[in-house]
């Protein structure tokens, strides 16, 4: 392959929460969950796939990240490149997690690093964004943090800020999937002048909030009147949670991206957390749902590499180097 300076490289990527509530299209959070992606040079190309669920998605040139790869190829000169790929991840498919924006994050930045690091950040997160079409989960895989940003088809503008220290997060995963196409289908296509201007206030209180770390105004900056109203006949349980997992020492809590994740913002230092996690596992029980709970923090590096070699053979397999991140 011409122009390869690396023949194999590995990449761990974070999961991510888009919106925050109010920041829709706009916010995006990485969080403490995450995929691992090699990319090797190969005679023919292999797709091996690795996690819950990760058996329903292609393992040929169909599948995503070698089409992304590809395209990043592409767009540095070269010629469809036949591609050995192994991925393993955490996070779970169609859940609001980001699933699809690590996959599209990973393949660019393993391919980049295979060229030698031939775009900058700023490239591949216009790449990402284009593919994505929102900027906000591949914003916070990439780069970590937290990740304000705006898309108007052409720029991609951005600003990453740092998470307080005592931010933490609770995700509750319900045992069902719910597509973004399906989710932005319930969304209208007008608001009123009131609805707008509500949100331009909360999402602004957020940004300042989570940028000064005053975690105490996250409950009112939270809230939302622009995309979770409409999804919560989606989720059952959903704005029961969203209205009173504050009065179980949430800091606030919103749908994690089209969902049907939901997500709770915590201070690390309350006496709460348990009262928090058994109010929002007995609000789904009650609607006859199974649901998973996790703590997670969140992610400050974004996507990075973990593995890159000029040789295409390394002496592990992939699973027991994500395993033991033996790097």
């Amino acid at each position: 392959m011409n122009n390869i300076v690396n023949e194999t490289v590995v990449v761990k990527i974070p999961a991510s929460t888009a919106n925050l509530g109010p920041g829709f299209d706009a916010l995006g959070m990485a969080l403490s969950l995450y995929a691992w992606l090699e990319l090797s040079v190969a005679e023919t190309t292999e797709v091996h796939l690795y996690g819950d669920g990760m058996e329903e998605l292609p393992t040929d040139t169909r599948n995503l990240v070698y089409k992304v790869a590809q395209q990043l190829f592409a767009k540095a000169g070269l010629e469809e490149q036949p591609l050995k790929i192994s991925m393993y991840s955490e996070i779970p498919l169609t859940r609001g997690l980001g699933s699809s924006a690590s996959a599209i994050v990973g393949a660019l930045v393993a391919a980049n690093e295979m060229l030698g690091k031939k775009f900058s950040d700023q490239e591949l997160f216009h790449m990402a964004t284009e593919l994505e079409g929102h900027p906000d989960n591949v914003g916070a895989s990439l780069l970590g943090g937290i990740i304000v940003s705006s898309w108007d088809g052409i720029d991609a503008p951005y600003v990453k800020i740092t998470p307080a220290n005592a931010l933490e997060t609770l995700v509750i995963i319900p045992n069902f999937q719910l597509s973004t196409e399906k989710a932005r289908h319930a969304l209208p296509e007008q608001y009123t002048k009131q609805d707008v201007v509500f949100n331009i206030g909360r999402s602004s209180l957020l940004v300042a909030a989570l940028a000064s770390g005053q975690l105490q105004l996250i409950r009112q900056a939270m809230q939302d009147r622009i995309h979770q109203p409409y999804r919560a006949a989606l989720i059952p349980g959903m704005s029961y949670i969203l209205e009173h997992a504050v009065d179980y020492g949430a800091l606030g809590a919103a749908l994690s991206g089209a969902g049907p994740t939901l997500i709770a913002f915590v201070d690390c230092h309350s006496d709460s957390k348990e009262q928090l996690e058994q109010f929002m596992n007995e609000t789904m029980k009650r609607e006859g749902i199974s649901a998973e709970t996790l703590w997670l923090t969140p992610d400050h590096f974004g996507a990075r590499v973990i593995y890159e070699s000029v040789n295409a053979v390394h002496d592990l397999p992939f699973m027991e180097l994500v395993k033991g991140e033996g790097y």
